[in-house]
Order: structure tokens, then sequence, then C-alpha cells
């Protein structure tokens, strides 16, 4: 031990830290002024301390994670849920005001169809496996004032009848159904015809206007809707475009490919409309067919209005001249 303390090392340290200690109580002296040499020192050791202090916050914060770990994981399985709620809300919303919205296009429908009732937002719960025509369930029935072959639609236009009704629950058939038959009108053309589903055109989302006359003036693009004259559907609900026409094999009426405005594999909601002003009251339902009759009555001409007008008027005028007999 004695050697080390007389050995040149000993002596080298001991005029490094005389040196030091030099430096630090000239800086004292001169009142705190930072002289040559130690700006020299700081300038050289700076660098070191910094990577120091770096090394140093990290260790502490590794010692931090480690010894606060269970509060962290609580902490973050707390703002976890907070944002799963977050985000239930968010969807909350969004459903509500996409059911507000449809509820204030259909106060526009009610302000022009009369009396008109819808039924609560329905949420589409189900849909039939393997149906072509897109038939599905809602989540609404008898105990919200929906009745069998009530109509369904949304705000961009008719979707279809009830066909099943449950106290909760209810089976919609759509216009794509080859079983559901809707008296229908083009808004340009002022032609009259049905609108029919089958199986080639629901696979294609398409319905078809048949009965047609067969000198309509019905043309691509002109928009169809609901005529309203059986009284199952209300009257001038949107059922879709015109995409196409032609005459039907026996060349005694045409018809008319449409597209309705609802894309039936796409809503999530539908309105079942309750109550409406019907142009027919106790439209009887024909059997094997829902929805609107394919017949209607004959109308009367002009002319033979006149005729029966003159065959009363000359009864009239032969029965005159018998009572003046008498």
């Amino acid at each position: 031990m004695n050697g080390f303390f007389r050995s040149v090392k000993f002596k080298v340290i001991v005029c490094i830290a005389a040196f030091f200690l030099g430096i630090g109580l000239y800086s004292v002296s001169k009142g705190g002024e930072k002289t040559v040499g130690s700006q020299l020192i700081g300038t050289i050791l700076n660098p070191v301390k910094k990577v120091s202090n770096a090394i140093s916050n990290k260790i502490s914060l590794v010692i931090d994670l480690f010894t606060d770990s269970e509060a962290y994981v609580e902490e973050n399985r707390m703002l976890r849920e907070e944002i799963a709620e977050l985000n239930k809300r968010l969807i909350n919303y969004e459903d509500i005001k996409a059911e507000n919205d449809d509820l204030r296009k259909f106060i526009g429908i009610k302000e022009g169809n009369g009396k008109t009732e819808v039924s609560p937002s329905c949420t589409i719960i189900a849909r039939t496996a393997n149906d072509p025509y897109g038939t599905f369930i809602i989540d609404k029935g008898k105990k919200d004032g929906i009745k069998l072959y009530d109509p369904v639609a949304t705000s961009q236009g008719l979707v279809g009848i009830v066909t099943e009704i449950a106290n909760s629950y209810s089976t919609v058939r759509t216009i794509l159904s080859a079983d559901l038959s809707v008296g229908a009108i083009c808004v340009e053309s002022r032609d009259t015809g049905i609108i029919e589903g089958n199986l080639a055109l629901a696979a294609d989302g398409k319905c078809k206007m048949i009965y047609l006359d067969k000198n309509n003036k019905v043309k691509k693009g002109d928009l169809i809707v609901s005529s309203g004259n059986s009284g199952q559907f209300p009257k001038g609900y949107i059922i879709g475009n015109v995409t196409e026409t032609g005459m039907e094999d026996s060349g005694l009426t045409a018809y008319a490919v449409i597209e309705p405005a609802v894309k039936m594999g796409e809503i999530t909601s539908v309105i079942v409309i309750t109550e409406f002003d019907k142009v027919e009251e106790d439209v009887e339902i024909p059997t094997g067919v829902l929805g609107e009759k394919t017949t209607e009555p004959p109308k009367t001409t002009k002319a033979s209005e006149e005729t029966t007008v003159a065959a009363e008027e000359g009864g009239a005028m032969q029965e005159q001249p018998r009572g003046g007999d008498e």
C-alpha cells in the first residue's frame, strides 16, 4: 500500500485533483463568474453529462415502470373501457341521427299524403336464408301498432309489405317478390301498370312493371311511383326508375324493367306505414297474391256517357205523351 502512495500514478492523480480543485477555488473567488479554464472544462464535460443524464432518466423510467406496473395496467384497462364506451355512444348517436333523418323525411311525405301514421324505426334483425327476393325480419310487431299487410318503406322509397306478424317482430316481403303486386304510375308519361317481381330480375335487384298499354310513352330513366289505386299502398311513394322497356311475347301489352330506389340488400332499418289515406276503401286482398289487384274496373268513356244520357232523355220524352193522353 505504501508503495502505491510513492508511485508515479498516485502523484499524477494528486496533481489532477489539485488542478481541478484550484479551478473550483478560483471560480468561487471570482464571485461565480466563469473563467476560461472552467469554461473549457465545461465544454469538454457537458456532452458527457448530457449522455449520463439521459441514461439516468431511462433507468429511472424503467424502474418506475417496474415498480408501478400494476397501476399502469389498471389505468390502461380503465382507458380501454372508456374508449369502448365512447365508441358505443358514437355508434348509438349515428344510429339515432340516421333514424331522425328518416323520420324528418317521412314528415315531409306525411304532409304530401294526408293522414299518414308510421311505426317507430324498425331494425332488420335477420334475412331469410336462400330467399332470392330479399325477405327479412324486423324487430317490431303487434305491440308497436303494426298490422298484417301494412306497407313498408324507407325515406328513399317503397320496400314491400308485412306478410307475417308476431307480438315483437314481423316478416317483410319486398317488391322484388313474384308474390307481391303494386299499382304504379309513370310520373312523366302518366302510364299505369302493375309492379311485380320475378326470379331472373330479382337476382339483379330489379322488378318489372307489367300491363302497360302497348302504345305507352314510358322511356328509360322515367320515375315510377305507387298509384294507390287499390288502397293497399299509399299513393305517390317512389318505387324506382325505368332501366329498360319492351313488348310482351303476346304483343298485347308492354313492360318496363324497374330498378328500385331502395337497395334491398343494403338497408338496415325501415319504417312501417300503419295508417294512410286510401283511394279505395275496404280493398279485398286477392288470394295467392299480396298487394294490388291486377285488374281494374272498365272505364266509362265520354261517348258512352252521352249515349246513356240520350237514351234516358228519349225514354222520358216517350213517357210524356202517354201522360198527356191520360
